[in-house]
């Protein structure tokens, strides 16, 4: 498996350091985050991306959501010419 596959988790350290390895935060988009889906929906806010209406939450916040919503996290650790990639999405838990 290539660094640049992507890969699947629900390990909360695995997903913790691989966002702060790139300066992001646990967030959830405002607008949601009072939804009767059980928290909103799930973000990791980057220096830099500026993306509306973030809410910061506490890690502990994010991974109650994570694991209510019963979520994977798909990312990538690099892109294909060797660079830190940012590249995540949240999918169900299938």
């Amino acid at each position: 498996m290539e660094k640049s596959d992507s890969k699947t988790t629900k390990d909360h350290n695995t997903i913790k350091k691989w966002a702060e390895k790139r300066d992001g935060k646990p967030a959830v988009v405002e607008s949601t985050s009072n939804s009767s889906k059980g928290g909103g929906l799930l973000r990791i806010n980057f220096p830099g991306y500026a993306e509306d209406n973030l809410k910061d939450i506490s890690w502990e916040e994010f991974f109650r959501i994570f694991d209510d919503n019963k979520l994977q996290f798909l990312y990538q650790e690099e892109t294909k010419d060797g660079g830190e990639s940012r590249f995540f999405k949240f999918v169900g838990d299938e």
